[in-house]
């Protein structure tokens, strides 16, 4: 199989970059969550294989850092513009068009933040769906997609359930098999990190409710999965990096909180993984300041 992907470093660089959602460079990874994407929507599968692809083509025709497009860098933000910008809107043909735009846009900003060192994550990926969705609302009249406006129903509250419907979260998935699948998809090429991930969206579950959150949305993983992101990053074997997961997940969870409560990126289609983003730049910098001190 490897010297499939040798022949043809083209699928392995998408596969890895779809897999790097969860920050896996794991082409196995990226199959499976492929494959609970098209469980939940093919229009899904088809939008996140397209903007990846188009997002790894644009960084090869731009000559950016071959070891980065390999590792998947410059796939995961585009792999996201696709499946959300299906998730959400009806896939007409400008949406289409639109994923194929964002896919490249989002390599392009990906590699502006790359080569000035700084770790953006899925802030490209955020950048564009908030510009997308703002625009679309207030100058077209597309519906939005039947996944994003449907009715839960029949809502399983078992406490094991809602921490793997975090994981499924991730990359708007809300079926327990699709959860469950990425995150078997993330313990092949990390248990660590899967492990983590968990206990994040156990934490960031209960916080949320604690603090009030409605308790259908709390189940169904929507304060849980910017928690499984946090804690994915700062996962390891180290005894510290419990501690790390720990301050990264509450300070996650509470600008998750904060942000959905007064309702601040309504108009921008929602805080998607924003809080992961925020919540993680601040821990880093807590960090930075805690091992400074430490040396000094």
């Amino acid at each position: 199989m490897d010297k499939f992907f040798e022949k043809i470093p083209f699928i392995d660089n998408i596969l890895k970059g779809i897999g790097q959602i969860m920050l896996q460079e794991n082409r196995w990874t990226g199959i499976l969550f492929l494959i609970g994407i098209f469980m939940g929507s093919w229009e899904g599968g088809i939008a996140v294989l397209l903007s990846t692809s188009v997002g790894t083509f644009t960084a090869m025709k731009l000559n950016y850092d071959k070891s980065e497009i390999n590792a998947g860098l410059y796939g995961f933000s585009a792999a996201l513009v696709g499946v959300a910008l299906s998730f959400i809107f009806q896939t007409t043909i400008l949406i289409w068009i639109l994923i194929i735009l964002g896919g490249a846009l989002a390599t392009i900003i990906q590699h502006f933040f790359i080569a000035k060192k700084i770790p953006v994550f899925t802030f490209p990926f955020i950048i564009i769906i908030w510009a997308s969705v703002f625009v679309l609302h207030h100058f077209t009249h597309i519906p939005p997609s039947e996944l994003i406006s449907a009715k839960a129903e029949n809502l399983d509250y078992d406490e094991v359930i809602t921490p793997i419907n975090g994981f499924g979260e991730v990359i708007f998935q809300g079926g327990i098999l699709s959860g469950i699948i990425f995150f078997l998809a993330v313990f092949i090429s990390s248990p660590a990190a899967a492990l983590y991930g968990f206990a994040g969206s156990v934490l960031g579950a209960y916080v949320s409710h604690i603090n009030g959150e409605p308790v259908a949305e709390v189940h169904m993983g929507l304060f849980g999965f910017n928690a499984v992101l946090s804690a994915i990053v700062f996962s390891g074997f180290k005894k510290t990096d419990g501690f790390w997961v720990l301050i990264s997940v509450l300070i996650t969870v509470g600008i998750d909180d904060l942000l959905i409560d007064n309702h601040v990126l309504t108009e921008f289609g929602g805080v998607l993984t924003f809080p992961f983003v925020a919540g993680t730049w601040i821990t880093l910098l807590i960090q930075k300041i805690f091992i400074s001190k430490k040396e000094n």
